[in-house]
């Protein structure tokens, strides 16, 4: 009877150690945990306080007050905005058309790549680029072999209707615009290829029997009624070839008019009202894109527009070597700002909007279940200043920063350290000295990072 007891007894012991063990460790069903942030996440009407959890690089919950027991690296966000991770649909990427010895004397032409590393686009809380025709039909593969397969932020492609793609000294060889081998390509690659793209056509030179006004317009649109996917234009109007043509005759709906504040562009009337077929285009499905690049954004139509209530379908940057005027996504929706536009409202046009645009309606959200891309910034107010590419500038109030970037569950950029310990309280780990290049690192953490 007393050998019963005690072994009763020794049970109860037994549970009282275990069972809390237990419930503890299935209580830390969250990976990572950001608490205390303003919420923004148009897809899903969310404007507020909440906390977000990650598990298994997937959003697992968006609520408020989540307890911080429950997960495993929880990150003080308290005063910042926390988005989906945002989506630039003008990046360029990889060498398109240029040859690999584009810098000898024998190389065909001697224009550098367009290209930058996509994972750059971390560093402004973008976790989708999508490159904007750098690469054609032909160079398609090398593209995705050489910087698509092997980025850690997400990458997908307009494909250029010139065979060659960019900077490969055939952009104005209208046998190069083959719709027909456009189409096959983006049908055999249609996970990474989301529409095509036509840019840089004909712009000064007089028109000769190969060379019409429509021909690169033409056959980008042959392609993408083909392929069932929206036409991106960066487009030069001229007297036999308007911009009133492009928008309300030769574009169909969903198609992406990209650079709309650049310099050519007749976005105004004389008057200083907006031009009328820009409310029309719209009306009539036409989307408008930023693509603020290196020479196409111009505050003297950018600032009247905003004005008047045309705001851009969608923010994005056109990455390219030859960009030094802007260098990330915060500082284009940084400009806006600026000019008046609420942040809620950018961050909508830098999440679903375009998420909607390349019919990739799983990105650009916060949803339960989807891949955890989120992106954290700080709205910063003092004196500021921005410029154009006509060499003018503008002065402001607000800045965004990007203060921590998260792709599909890793913590792929935090330079300010948000979700680090202090070095002097960082686990023993840490101060370990590796006697051989494959011993164990000196971290303070064991979260993906990389």
């Amino acid at each position: 009877m007393y050998k019963l007891l005690d072994c009763f007894r020794l049970a109860l012991m037994i549970t009282s150690v275990v069972v809390p063990w237990s419930a503890r460790a299935q209580s830390l069903h969250y990976d990572l945990l950001l608490k205390g942030g303003h919420v923004l996440d148009p897809a899903n009407r969310i404007d507020g306080p909440m906390d977000v959890a990650i598990s298994s690089g997937k959003i697992a919950a968006v609520e408020r007050n989540i307890s911080s027991s429950s997960a495993g690296k929880v990150v003080d966000v308290d005063g910042l905005y926390v988005t989906p991770g945002l989506i630039d649909i003008h990046y360029h990427i990889s060498h398109g058309g240029a040859p690999l010895n584009w810098f000898t004397p024998e190389a065909r032409v001697h224009e550098p790549p367009l290209g930058v590393p996509p994972d750059l686009a971390l560093a402004s809380g973008v976790t989708t680029v999508v490159d904007a025709g750098t690469a054609g039909a032909d160079t398609f593969l090398a593209e995705k072999e050489e910087a698509i397969d092997t980025s850690k932020v997400r990458v997908l492609a307009f494909l250029n209707i010139v065979a060659n793609g960019m900077q490969g000294g055939l952009e104005q060889t209208v046998d190069q615009m083959d719709a027909k081998r456009c189409a096959e390509t983006i049908r055999k690659y249609k996970n990474l290829i989301v529409g095509v793209k036509t840019a840089h056509y004909w712009t000064e030179a007089p028109w000769d029997p190969e060379h019409t006004p429509w021909a690169a317009v033409d056959r980008a649109e042959e392609c993408g009624q083909a392929a069932d996917v929206p036409v991106m234009f960066d487009f030069w109007p001229r007297p036999d070839r308007s911009y009133a043509d492009l928008l309300l005759k030769k574009m169909r709906p969903g198609d992406i008019h990209t650079h709309v504040f650049a310099q050519q562009f007749p976005i105004l009337m004389p008057d200083g009202k907006l031009n009328p077929i820009l409310t029309e285009a719209r009306a009539r499905g036409v989307i408008f894109d930023v693509g603020h690049g290196a020479g196409s954004f111009w505050f003297r139509n950018a600032v009247p527009a905003i004005r008047q209530g045309f705001i851009p379908d969608s923010m994005s940057t056109d990455l390219h070597t030859g960009n030094y005027r802007v260098l990330s996504m915060s500082e284009v929706m940084s400009k806006f700002l600026a000019m008046g536009v609420p942040l809620p409202d950018l961050i909508a046009r830098a999440t679903v909007n375009p998420a909607r645009e390349i019919r990739q309606p799983e990105l650009g959200t916060l949803s339960l279940g989807k891949e955890a891309d989120v992106a954290v910034f700080e709205e910063q107010h003092g004196n500021f200043s921005y410029i154009d590419c006509g060499f003018a500038k503008m002065k402001g109030n607000a800045k965004l920063v990007a203060r921590m970037t998260v792709r599909a569950g890793r913590i792929l950029y935090d330079p300010s350290g948000l979700s680090m310990v202090e070095w002097e309280k960082a686990r023993p780990q840490y101060f370990n000295t590796p006697t051989f290049g494959n011993s164990t690192p000196a971290k303070a953490d064991d979260y993906p990072r990389e």
